[in-house]
């Protein structure tokens, strides 16, 4: 990507984080999910980076960050980013997620509230995602928890299991966050950048992150947030609604074209345009960007 430059800092675990950073002017920093890495922030790297200094981190164990063999847990990923904002000195940063980077920015709003964050843009992520036995009729649907327990716990065992093959399971778990239409070179390159998270560690992270509820999290953030679904995505739309819902003020909007899990690359010019609404901060041909396909 031209115009990106390529950064290191270095948490007090002595783990080296891997940054891009491009552009200039007000912070944004995005956080990539599970097993994802910054430079699959490419369309938004070169679109927001007109009008903000744009960093895009890889959480440590993911792309070309340290790989240590400990510290794949939430709480510690959101404390290497506060590591991160402090080193680089972020202010006032909007701070966009996708899937699990929306765990690790209410991680974050939990153990260091709203430090030196502004705005947030939470992309595709439940509260709670394991089912609980004992929650009354449609409270799952509601919120969006889509998993069992026993079936997240077959996928962590045959990622952490040497004698499986890892690689055709990651995969497996990858391709029901596609539309049927994406581009199958763009999803083999997902697939290799997934895989630069060990598969030991994607196992113990993965387990870590489906076991939290954030739902006393969400009440107590102060700062406005966008919280955006699709209609594509293995995520239930319920899913954003009932996050917005628990966040004081917070905007809600639901895609619905080529609005898979990985949206944010199926159809950035949509998924971008919700930012830059959201923002108050011009599009490409300098006007206020007006908010494509809403739900």
């Amino acid at each position: 990507m031209r115009g990106v430059r390529s950064g290191f800092v270095t948490t007090n675990d002595g783990v080296r984080l891997h940054y891009l950073e491009a552009g200039s002017g007000p912070d944004m920093l995005l956080v990539p999910g599970w097993s994802q890495t910054a430079a699959q922030w490419r369309h938004q790297i070169a679109d927001f980076a007109r009008t903000h200094r744009v960093i895009a981190v890889d959480h440590r164990g993911h792309g070309e960050s340290g790989k240590p063999d400990h510290g794949y847990r939430v709480a510690r990923l959101s404390a290497d980013i506060h590591q991160l904002v402090h080193r680089l000195d972020l202010t006032d940063v909007v701070w966009v997620a996708h899937s699990m980077g929306c765990a690790v920015a209410w991680s974050y709003w939990d153990l260091f509230g709203g430090d030196r964050l502004a705005r947030l843009v939470l992309f595709d992520e439940p509260a709670v995602l394991i089912r609980q036995p004992y929650w009354p009729d449609g409270q799952a649907e509601r919120l969006g928890a889509l998993y069992g327990l026993g079936q997240i716990a077959d996928v962590v065992a045959g990622l952490r299991d040497p004698a499986s093959d890892a690689a055709v399971l990651s995969a497996g778990f990858l391709d029901g966050m596609w539309t049927q239409a994406a581009d199958e070179e763009d999803r083999r390159w997902v697939l290799g950048q997934n895989l630069l998270l060990p598969r030991e560690y994607a196992g113990r992270l993965l387990l870590d992150n489906v076991m939290q509820d954030w739902r006393d999290v969400l009440p107590r953030i102060t700062v406005p947030t966008l919280v955006m679904g699709g209609d594509d995505s293995v995520i239930p739309t319920a899913a954003a609604n009932a996050v917005a819902a628990a966040i004081p003020d917070a905007t809600v909007r639901i895609l619905r074209e080529r609005s898979s899990h990985f949206a944010f690359w199926e159809n950035p010019a949509a998924f971008n345009g919700e930012v830059r609404a959201f923002l108050g901060v011009p599009g490409a041909d300098g006007a206020p960007q007006e908010a494509p396909v809403l739900g």
